[in-house]
């Protein structure tokens, strides 16, 4: 047996710009030898034909470059979304179109727990489809009064829980003054608490102990499997507390022989002083693998707009509602922004209003000012109000954006006619703007707020099409080919990761999407569902089929 193989596929799409298409594909050691026709690859010496990919159409793996490996904990949970989702073994859990449906859905898995006082955890709520109301904590006691219960919104911003929960957290009690903790006509909270601080306060009372965007380690074998079913080779993990018992257990995963993917984690910004917050990167940095790359940071300025807790400029949101919440001070941000350039640590912000994105550009234009860098690539994550101005902004201070596609159809609809109203609503992530400017650019999913599936989210940007069918912001459609570029080179580059990924050519890691169609030759409308037959990663072959 060699130690070449040589792969024919019907097609092989490279994103090599010097030979864009290819028959045949070489791998030596996990490592792509070359991407040509038989002929030219048997130059490189003896080797084994495998035909298993012979009808398939191969692409680069994909690169989702924000997502969260909490939605493999997260399936361990109540499903209460309002989309039909499929889970990591393949089971297609159906959508909840009721806040009745969801309470139903909660008092079902409610009874089957044996334990008196274990908590009911659910997740993926989304009020905003049922006519923006909440559920309060005396529907949630109505549930269980006796065992505390928490039910996560859609946006990971916001949660609502029981009054049981609230006893147990020391928060059911008149006159707390927080933002994050509306209060009823009784001065009681109301049961429905937003931003990290203060669900952060409960959240270990209603079954989310570990930091809320940390998995599990089941939870991370699990979502490996939705890698494996998308496509995807290299993913993120955008804000993870990385705490030393998480880091031991994801080296070692991670590095487990059958492990699926590459994970590059980013450690969130809350809980150290940026100086200890740089630091303890570079140490993480120091201890990456092949298949851990860690050592960047993520930041968060504000909230979510279908959560109106994103920070709006004039005239703020459509519907009249108050501004959204701060997730940090700004001379916290400039520090850190600072202290990252100086010590060669890239970060990702996530800025959903256009007034987190101002303040974005402008911490970074003054830390820039101090400690020049070239090709630092910070990125804006989400970034879904900026306008052309702002997008200049990001090209002239050699930043890049990464956009959220999936947004027009799980939330356009909402954001034309509640939040932002219809013109900001036909600019959101915009796509062919921020490729005009010269902004490197990727799109993704967020998973586990939209679900994680590159060729979906490529789609979203390509058709721009709302839940309801409607085309929003037609001028900002891009091309099919821009938009696998987006999610392949494109979310390489924001991860300082396209010298290894993205694309299939000499040198780089042997990672491909195994595919039953051309995604290059379907129609636009179809992109979405063309099937996934598995993957290639590092050349070890996972069929989605065999999970």
């Amino acid at each position: 047996m060699s130690d070449i193989t040589i792969y024919p596929a019907r097609k092989i799409i490279t994103m090599n710009p010097a030979r864009p298409e290819a028959s045949h594909v070489a791998v030596r050691d996990g490592r792509i030898l070359g991407a040509g026709t038989l002929e030219e690859l048997e130059g490189w010496g003896a080797y084994d034909l495998d035909a298993r990919f012979a009808d398939k159409v191969l692409m680069p793996g994909m690169v989702e470059g924000h997502a969260h490996t909490m939605e493999g904990t997260l399936w361990g949970k109540v499903y209460v979304g309002y989309f039909d989702r499929m889970d990591p073994d393949g089971t297609v859990w159906p959508g909840l179109t009721s806040i009745d449906a969801v309470l139903a859905r909660l008092t079902e898995a409610e009874a089957a727990l044996r334990d008196p006082e274990a908590p009911l955890s659910a997740w993926q709520f989304d009020p905003i489809y049922m006519d923006n109301q909440r559920v309060n904590r005396a529907q949630l006691d109505a549930v269980s009064a006796k065992r505390p219960i928490g039910v996560l919104h859609a946006s990971v911003h916001i949660m609502n829980v029981n009054t049981r929960a609230l006893e147990l957290a020391g928060l059911m009690r008149q006159g707390i003054e927080h933002p994050g903790i509306p209060l009823g006509e009784d001065g009681y909270p109301t049961g429905e608490l937003k931003g990290p601080e203060v669900m952060g306060q409960v959240g270990a009372h209603v079954g989310y102990a570990q930091a809320l965007t940390d998995c599990d380690e089941p939870g991370l074998r699990a979502f490996a499997k939705l890698c494996v079913r998308q496509g995807v080779t290299t993913v993120t993990d955008l804000a993870a507390g990385l705490s030393p018992e998480a880091v031991e257990m994801m080296l070692r995963v991670t590095g487990e022989v059958g492990f699926p993917a590459r994970v590059v984690p980013l450690r969130y910004f809350m809980g150290l002083s940026p100086a200890d917050l740089v630091a303890e990167v570079v140490r993480l940095r120091d201890m990456s693998t092949d298949r851990l790359r860690m050592g960047r940071i993520k930041v968060v300025a504000d909230g979510s707009i279908q959560g109106f807790s994103a920070r709006m400029r004039w005239p703020g949101y459509y519907n009249g509602a108050p501004n959204g919440m701060w997730y940090i001070a700004p001379e916290q941000m400039e520090e850190i922004y600072e202290r990252a350039l100086e010590a060669g640590v890239q970060i990702h912000t996530h800025t959903n209003g256009d007034q987190a994105t101002e303040l974005a550009l402008e911490k970074m234009e003054a830390a820039l000012a101090r400690h020049p860098r070239r090709d630092h690539r910070f990125t804006l994550q989400h970034c879904q109000l900026a306008d052309a101005a702002q997008f200049r902004k990001i090209a002239a201070l050699g930043m890049c954006v990464n956009l959220f596609a999936n947004h027009h159809f799980y939330w356009g609809d909402a954001h034309y006619n509640l939040t932002v109203g219809p013109e900001r609503a036909e600019r959101m992530n915009a796509c062919r703007t921020a490729l005009a400017s010269g902004v490197p650019m990727a799109i993704h999913s967020d998973a586990p707020i939209t679900p994680l599936a590159p060729l979906f989210t490529a789609w979203c940007a390509v058709n721009r099409l709302t839940a309801s069918g409607r085309v929003q912001g037609e001028a900002e459609r891009i091309s099919v080919d821009e938009a696998l570029y987006a999610v392949t080179l494109g979310a390489a580059y924001t991860l300082h990761l396209d010298g290894e990924v993205g694309s299939i050519e000499t040198g780089k890691r042997a990672d491909f999407a195994v595919l039953e169609e051309d995604p290059t030759t379907v129609d636009a409308m179809a992109l979405k569902d063309v099937p996934v037959w598995g993957t290639v990663q590092g050349g070890r072959v996972f069929a989605a089929g065999d999970l």
